[in-house]
């Protein structure tokens, strides 16, 4: 079962058709003219424009249904993410994060950079980032959105030292499955103003059991991830239980993937079985999920 070769493919190409392999990614020239200062200390999240761009009518009803379990006022408060930071989110599929963050820090003078699958790579990265880019195209709305490559190296594309905040929501899994978990940190790190912050959401695997090294299951656990970050540089800044769901028993046939939202009833590459009893995975809900807040030394 290769799950997690599924979920890199999808969130890399964003339309969620995997190929048989994930994309070739590629060190991309970085970001122009992104302010390579150091994050100012201070400041505060701007509770009032984050509620009103999570409650914006721009949002699909379908996003907005989702928000009891993904808790998007309280994960990027608790991130600290100001309105007018420069944000780098790392791989953001579809763009769930995209239309709360874009008009949020559009209307606070910050700016939105998405690193996304290397569009040279094969033509389905192509077409997802033209779709991304169509998609987020209403200045008026999210403001310039602007689009960089992830690379091999796990590294954003932008010039060093030269983002407020990097976010990246459920993707540990796939760099683990990819062999670029430890590279992806470092390079997060280089991405940051002294004193900027890295946000981390991921599927939780309980600490008493047995970590997949290419987390087949999607699930990986949370003191992975904190050593992975503590190698690169980081301090661990924070830990919430915004996102954690006791009712996720973690032993699921599909592994996280047979939960909503993706709600598989058979294996990967595999037709849907109608005969699958989703009640008790529906009964659940989304993942029991990790949200871990580091910090790069001033």
């Amino acid at each position: 079962m290769r799950q997690s070769l599924f979920a890199f493919s999808a969130v890399i190409l964003m339309a969620g058709c995997a190929g048989d392999k994930a994309p070739d990614l590629k060190q991309a020239p970085p970001v122009a003219s992104l302010n390579a200062s150091a994050r100012e200390p201070g400041g505060k999240v701007d509770s009032a424009a984050l509620a009103a761009a999570i409650a914006g009518a721009h949002r699909p009803a379908e996003e907005r249904a989702r928000d009891n379990q993904r808790h998007p006022l309280e994960t990027l408060t608790f991130f600290g993410v100001r309105s007018s930071d420069v944000v780098v989110e790392i791989t953001p599929g579809g763009g769930w994060y995209t239309q709360v963050l874009g008009p949020y820090l559009a209307n606070g003078g910050g700016r939105y950079v998405a690193a996304l699958g290397d569009p040279s790579a094969n033509e389905r990265a192509a077409q997802a980032l033209a779709a991304f880019k169509s998609k987020f195209s209403n200045e008026a709305v999210y403001g310039k959105v602007e689009t960089s490559v992830f690379s091999r190296s796990g590294a954003p594309a932008c010039a060093p030292a030269s983002a407020d905040v990097v976010l990246t929501f459920r993707n540990v899994h796939n760099w683990l499955s990819a062999g670029i978990n430890d590279e992806a940190f470092k390079g997060f790190y280089g991405c940051l103003k002294p004193g900027g912050i890295l946000g981390v959401v991921e599927h939780r695997l309980s600490e008493n059991a047995v970590q997949d090294p290419k987390a087949e299951t999607g699930y990986v656990k949370e003191s992975l991830v904190i050593g992975a970050a503590t190698r690169a540089g980081f301090t661990l800044a924070g830990r919430s239980e915004i996102n954690a769901n006791p009712k996720d028993t973690k032993d699921h046939p599909f592994g996280v993937w047979t939960l909503p939202p993706v709600a598989r009833t058979s294996d990967f590459g595999k037709p849907d079985d109608p005969s699958f009893d989703r009640r008790k995975y529906d009964a659940i809900g989304e993942s029991d999920r990790m949200t871990l807040k580091f910090v790069k030394a001033s």
